[in-house]
């Protein structure tokens, strides 16, 4: 059965959600137990069907840069830190897997070769896991017609339970937290102002009034009048004058205090949402 590689099988791949998550496929680990980093993801080869069959993996300086393919159940796959398991996988198995070239193609006589390292591996996850299984390695010559995927499922059957992680489908949701930030001051203090005040008072002043009356005809005294000069009456003269003191008093009293005003605040931004596409081929009887 003839391999692909997914982006020439499905030029579009990209644009769906699933395409999206498998375009990060350059960015997983290759691990052995242990999480021992083995190499690292470098594509995925799907048969004529588009079914997932195997991962491609540069095992780096590991094993000097060589690219060996790996069986699509042997992985185990942790989406939460970009990293790819294979239980029990030793560098002699991949020492001895023969090296894969993008530009050869994948032939029966290859995927045996493959097949012949990986199969002990396969053979543990059966025991593990069906307790009674048993491999006919004629079944292995069965690539031509997909025969040999179908009969060693601990190899290829990417359906398995334990592989079968749920799909995460993402949302973004606004978060409103409020920040208390300085956004000025108000300072109150007092200055002095010079000006010129008026007062008014009420003052008295005294002056003396002379009065003459004309006394023709009036009789004279029995004694000679004495003609005499010098002083004959004294009037002390008084007037008010004003004097101006200053005095302080409490013109007004002044208060500094805070009050918080409550309002609503509304803030709009853009947010994403994955939604899930599902691409079919044929007439499977798919349940939504």
């Amino acid at each position: 059965m003839s391999l692909y590689k997914m982006k020439d099988y499905y030029p579009n791949y990209r644009d769906s959600s699933q395409g999206r998550a498998i375009a990060d496929i350059e960015q997983y680990d290759i691990c052995t137990e242990g999480n021992k980093k083995i190499g690292s993801a470098k594509d995925i080869l799907v048969d004529q069907s588009g079914r997932f069959r195997y991962l491609v993996v540069d095992t780096g300086p590991w094993i000097f840069g060589k690219d060996v393919l790996l069986p699509i159940d042997l992985a185990h796959f942790d989406y939460d830190h970009n990293r790819i398991t294979v239980d029990g996988l030793s560098k002699d198995q991949v020492e001895n897997l023969p090296a894969y070239n993008s530009t050869d193609a994948v032939d029966e006589h290859y995927e045996n070769r493959v097949r012949e390292q990986y199969r002990p591996l396969g053979q543990q996850r059966s025991e593990r896991q069906f307790m009674h299984q048993t491999y006919n390695t004629d079944t292995s010559n069965r690539a031509s017609n997909g025969g040999a995927y179908d009969h060693e499922p601990t190899l290829y059957g990417l359906s398995e339970e334990d592989n079968q992680k749920p799909l995460k489908l993402y949302e973004e949701e606004l978060v409103a937290e409020r920040n208390r930030v300085k956004t000025g001051e108000v300072a109150v203090g007092k200055r002095v102002e010079t000006e010129t005040a008026t007062a008014t008072v009420p003052v008295e002043k005294e002056r003396v009034v002379i009065e003459r009356h004309d006394a023709s005809g009036k009789a004279t005294p029995a004694e000679d009048p004495k003609f005499e000069g010098g002083e004959v009456a004294r009037m002390d003269v008084y007037e008010d004058q004003v004097d101006i003191s200053k005095e302080a008093h409490v013109r007004e009293e002044v208060s500094v205090r805070k009050e918080t005003d409550h309002e609503q605040v509304k803030a709009k931004e853009k947010v994403r949402r994955e939604e899930l596409d599902i691409d079919t081929k044929g007439n499977p009887n798919v349940k939504r």
